[in-house]
């Protein structure tokens, strides 16, 4: 139990004692940290009670904090202030708090539920290697996937392959005219970079044709239906759907050449995945989906034989789900993959990480399995999060204007050497282990930069900005937690000790301010880490650990501890700072952040 609900109990405790007339519950209680410009460590809103015990706020105030410090061991002194009840917490807590958690690498973590959930995320088309518009969501989905483990949830990491499809085929066909036999082998080139190379191909001979029907006389519309490139690639989806041997094995022989692209880039990302699921094996369970629904009346065929359904009256519109010529969409294949995972896996909850411009195909797909009858429906979960652009501007894969994950993660590692090596900090490093460093730097940032965002803003990446030393960054939490480790060096203190390294601590001088301030930030944690989850928002951890390490630079600015004022000082300090480190390592690791021991 944290320290805010401690006091929440004990406050609907002293209410009930001293107002037993009243019906009082804990729901009608507020703790919050005590603002910085008062006396007090927790503040208990006291507005709540005026209409029901028809008293005054500091006549409850002072009846309440005299209960308190009477009645419990909890409190040493209280102030109101304006209708807030503001409490001081005994000094002899935090110390037992800092002095029995300080060595608990456990500390922070839930309890296990029986709770099932999958996070789907990352969901990569084979068509063009994975962008930075993918790293948004592919940091998401792996943090929120730690975040929920460390509340005790049973967790599935899952990634849904885009392998089929028109936007697969065009790749295909653009290859097949244009490619001349090139492999990543014979060309040198990435496997998902040469595939991708061919979709932007496709695209500019596309828009070369549609620019010729156009001068003959031909509506633009109609010049993009009937732009022989285009017509080509819907044919070989056909074939494909049909399974036409030269197709499928053209198909396979491209898919691999992606997959093994992206082996090498979700590595360089430190990100792995628990289930691979891919829309080739999903869209025919699609199509029994859309059977059924058809069979129960809640879709209907239009002349032409596309499969639709009307969403009107649920203030959307009609949807799409089988082409005239039986071909899927999106939708057939998301539903058979809703389905799949459902009867695989037996989930309470489904979450799918997909940018806030899919928020109404997911709000659709939810509403069809309903209607049509599957289980599935009631836990889907929409992780919806605001699209990342550069300062220059918005990127577009057909048109050749992305930026590729593995460019950006390969220029924030040359970043963070080029501004190690310019700050000087590269003596006593081995080549080795400078290597390892601008690769923790850099891709430090990177993460966290995406993440220190509430996941429904959009947001602007500005790679130079986010490896500042002294902004709020990843690399500065980084060089805070360096520090920790050059101080426990000296002490000859282990980065995590054992139980028995404080076990003989004694208190009997007062906490000074700053020292009461950063085991309050240390016991926060845990509470922290539940909103984090039940809020699918890690930034707020990335917020907290920011400040965190503000706090720690702050307190050792002002207090020696290899000098400190006693010994009891110095070994209180030094399980302040032992925890401080392991709640920072503990929080960045759920971000698939490292923290070097050296900086």
């Amino acid at each position: 139990m944290t320290l805010s609900s401690k006091i929440k109990y004990v406050t609907e405790g002293a209410l009930k004692a001293l107002y037993p007339e009243t019906d009082i519950n804990i729901s009608m209680i507020s703790v919050n940290q005590t603002k910085p410009e008062f006396t007090g460590d927790y503040t208990v809103v006291l507005f709540p009670f005026i209409k029901l015990l028809r008293q005054k706020p500091d006549v409850i105030g002072n009846q309440l904090g005299e209960y308190l410090l009477a009645n419990t061991e909890l409190f040493s002194a209280f102030q109101i202030v304006s209708g807030f009840l503001n409490l001081s917490i005994r000094d002899s807590y935090w110390v037992s708090f800092i002095q029995n958690e300080c060595t608990n690498q456990q500390y922070g973590i839930g309890t296990p539920n029986p709770t099932r959930v999958m996070i789907e995320y990352s969901s990569p088309n084979t068509n063009k290697p994975l962008h930075f518009g993918h790293l948004r969501n592919i940091f998401l989905g792996a943090a929120i996937s730690e975040v929920l483990k460390a509340n005790g949830k049973e967790v599935i990491k899952a990634n849904l392959i885009n392998d089929r499809g028109i936007h697969i085929c065009k790749s295909m066909i653009a290859w097949q005219r244009y490619g001349n036999g090139a492999t990543p082998e014979s060309s040198g080139i990435k496997g998902d970079h040469l595939v991708g190379d061919y979709y932007v191909k496709f695209n500019d001979i596309y828009k070369q044709e549609i620019a010729l029907l156009i001068e003959s006389g031909m509506d633009e519309k109609l010049a993009e239906k009937e732009a022989p490139i285009m017509k080509a690639a819907q044919d070989m989806l056909r074939q494909w759907e049909a399974g036409d041997k030269e197709v499928r094995d053209l198909w396979e022989t491209m898919n691999g050449w992606v997959y093994k692209g992206f082996e090498v880039t979700y590595k360089k990302l430190g990100v792995t995945f628990d289930k691979m699921y891919y829309e080739s094996e999903t869209y025919l369970l699609g199509k029994q989906i859309v059977e059924t629904g058809l069979n129960k009346g809640v879709l209907f065929k239009k002349p032409d034989g596309s499969v639709w359904i009307d969403l009107k009256d649920e203030g959307l519109d009609e949807k799409l789900l089988l082409r005239g010529d039986g071909t899927s969409v999106y939708m057939t294949q998301d539903l058979g993959t809703a389905k799949l995972k459902y009867d695989q896996c037996q989930l309470d909850q489904s979450v799918y990480v997909i940018a806030d411009e899919q928020n109404y195909h997911i709000a659709v797909l939810k509403l069809i399995l309903k209607k049509i009858g599957e289980p599935c429906a009631d836990g889907i979960y929409h992780l919806s999060y605001g699209m990342v652009e550069l300062p220059t501007g918005r990127m577009k894969s057909r048109e050749g204007t992305v930026v590729d994950a593995d460019d950006m993660a390969s220029e924030m590692v040359r970043l963070a050497q080029e501004q190690t090596e310019a700050s000087g900090k590269t003596t006593g490093f081995t080549s080795d282990e400078l290597t390892a460093l601008y690769e923790t730097i850099g891709m430090g940032a990177l993460k966290f930069y995406l993440l220190r965002v509430d996941p429904k803003k959009k947001m602007i990446f500005d790679p130079k900005e986010s490896i500042d030393l002294h902004g709020f960054t990843a690399t500065f939490i980084q060089y805070a937690h360096a520090r920790i480790c050059s101080i426990l060096r000296k002490e000859q203190i282990p980065l995590v000790p054992g139980a028995n390294v404080f076990a003989g601590f004694k208190q009997s001088e007062p906490l000074l301010p700053l020292e009461t301030k950063i085991i309050l930030a240390l016991e926060e944690y845990p509470a922290i880490l539940a909103d984090a989850g039940s809020e699918f928002n890690p930034s707020s951890i990335c917020n907290y650990s920011f400040q965190l390490a503000q706090l720690f630079n702050t307190f050792y600015d002002a207090h020696s501890i290899s000098k400190a004022e006693s010994e009891e000082k110095k070994q209180l300090r030094l399980m302040i700072i032992v925890m401080t480190a392991s709640v920072l390592r503990h929080a960045m690791n759920l971000m698939g952040i490292r923290l070097p021991e050296k900086m």
